[in-house]
């Protein structure tokens, strides 16, 4: 190779000058620099294996390599034993030693010519991101939970090391200058810099998958703020994850419930990597959007938080909470901060428009329910979802509702739950009721009583959501035992009486066929017409 310097007399060492200063001006910039990085290049590569070398002498005592060595070997070249590592020629011809020797009497006579930044430092910064690039892919792409800042500050200590021999810093020939260090010291910052910028752009690509695996993936997540506090890619994270989101989640192909999901983890990892919430805020925002337009999102939310969605496990415990936060009058006012000196700004990026403490204070459910913007729509649709879940369960058991309409008094205040309690309460009534008719009925004699078994389920209009009206004309023995059970009912409630809604209603049918009885439950319109045909053949 053309750049290794032998050495030998001052007559020869001048006619070194000579001729680098000839390579200086007949060379092309491309082939000098390439010859440059070249050797740069590969005494980078035999100083990493020499550490590593000295690391495993000191570690001798140990019967077996780790995984981290083992790795190590794979990335320095192989582990065959036959071929160097560090210049790769075979163990008996390896000219390691001759190359740093040649490596410390080029940088030498460059600093003698005042040109060793100059010529050097392209060359330096060119291996230096590619090997920390290699290094990054080859070991954290697709890990997310562990840590690998500190691995990658013992591995850059490895690296200025490397830096100090290019920078004369530790020559015996050269004395140590303020300007050498100087120099050290701005390439330590420079290859710090470059690494976080460069992990944090590669968490950010991977954000997506992140939150998907969060908490699991927390390791990743405490990196990536780290990263981020050192360098300006805010915006590159905001661009790149709401790319993502709207590529990978927000299609119809996704299910609400998994959207749901995922934004719930998003704010869970959001708010780890970002206190301030700005990032959720921004980030998110096309995700509360598009929630907006599915028709089955508060249902799928209450499925949620009632524990009645498969995996809603977080919605359920976040309701469960011993001291959630309260929705009914929220934070107005940044003055809720307990000490003045935990002020903290938020970023530039923030709306100036929202609270930073009423930010910072919501939690998953409060950030649910503002998707539709007032808690006011997201309860009258959560009271439309209990009506239909109390109607359609015709045995009264509405335990696990009135503990989840106690929970929901807890965040939206009871006077917004008043409409829920008093449903709920409708239905306990409606029990006592049908049992006293029933018992009125049972003290008969055996003529008198009807001639099937009457359940109504008794609401209080005011307080129910608007009902269907549609018109069904009932068999008359239907109607019989209506009216029958009507004034049995005006009896018990004095100036009270039943408007019916015929078409609402659950009917259980005994239909006796040639060969078979099949036992059914079916709604009063078919039940109208199976009826008929106890009269009628066809």
């Amino acid at each position: 190779m053309g750049l290794l310097l032998g050495t030998g007399s001052q007559m020869l060492r001048e006619k070194v000058y000579t001729m680098f200063k000839a390579i200086l001006f007949f060379s092309t910039t491309k082939t000098f620099q390439e010859m440059i990085q070249q050797f740069y290049s590969r005494t980078f590569k035999i100083y990493m294996r020499q550490w590593k070398k000295g690391e495993d002498r000191m570690n001798a005592c140990e019967s077996s390599m780790s995984e981290n060595e083992q790795e190590s070997d794979m990335e320095d070249g192989g582990g065959d034993g036959l071929q160097c590592m560090g210049c790769s020629s075979k163990k008996e011809q390896c000219w390691c030693p001759t190359a740093m020797e040649q490596f410390q009497q080029l940088n030498e006579i460059l600093h003698r010519l005042n040109l060793l930044e100059r010529v050097s430092a392209n060359a330096v910064t060119t291996i230096l991101h590619k090997m920390i690039e290699e290094r990054m892919e080859r070991r954290c792409r697709g890990e997310y939970e562990r840590s690998f800042l500190n691995e990658f500050q013992e591995w850059i200590e490895k690296v200025i090391g490397w830096l100090s021999r290019v920078f004369l810093q530790d020559s015996p020939m050269v004395n140590s200058t303020p300007e050498a260090s100087s120099t050290l010291k701005r390439w330590r910052c420079h290859v710090q810099r470059f690494f976080y910028r460069i992990y944090a752009s590669m968490r950010i690509e991977e954000l997506f998958s992140i939150i998907r695996d969060f908490p699991e993936s927390k390791p990743a997540v405490e990196d990536l703020k780290f990263c981020l506090e050192r360098t300006n890619q805010r915006q590159q994270l905001l661009s790149s994850l709401k790319s993502a989101l709207e590529m990978r989640l927000l299609h119809p192909g996704v299910n609400t419930s998994d959207i749901i999901t995922l934004y719930i983890s998003a704010i869970k990892a959001l708010r780890e990597l970002d206190p301030s919430m700005v990032i959720l805020e921004v980030a998110c925002e096309p995700i509360r959007k598009y929630l907006r337009t599915r028709e089955d999102t508060v249902r799928q939310i209450v499925a949620g938080l009632t524990g009645d969605a498969e995996g809603s496990g977080d919605l359920a415990n976040e309701l469960s909470k011993a001291d959630p936060v309260t929705l009914e009058n929220g934070q107005e006012s940044d003055d809720d901060i307990s000490e003045p000196e935990d002020w903290l700004p938020d970023p530039v990026d923030a709306d100036p428009g929202k609270l930073s403490s009423k930010r910072r204070s919501s939690d998953i459910i409060s950030l649910l329910v503002s998707i539709y913007g007032s808690k006011d729509l997201f309860i009258n649709e959560y009271r439309t979802l209990l009506a239909d879940r109390l109607l359609h369960q015709f045995n009264y058991s509405a335990e696990r509702e009135i503990r989840n309409v106690e929970l929901l008094k807890l965040r939206f205040g009871e006077a917004q739950m008043h409409y829920c309690e008093v449903m709920l309460k409708d239905m306990a009534d409606s029990r006592r009721i049908n049992t006293n008719i029933r018992d009125e009925e049972e003290k008969l004699p055996e003529e008198e009583r009807p001639p099937f078994s009457l359940v109504a389920v008794i609401l209080s209009s005011e307080f129910w959501p608007p009902l269907k009206e549609e018109k069904l004309e009932l068999p008359e023995q239907i109607k019989e035992a209506m009216e029958a059970y009507s004034k049995k009912y005006e009896k018990l409630k004095a100036m009270r009486t039943l408007n019916w809604k015929h078409h609402l209603g659950l009917v259980n049918l005994d239909v006796e066929l040639a060969d078979r009885t099949v036992s059914l439950s079916v709604s009063p319109v078919h039940a109208a017409i199976i009826l008929h045909f106890q009269s009628k053949s066809e």
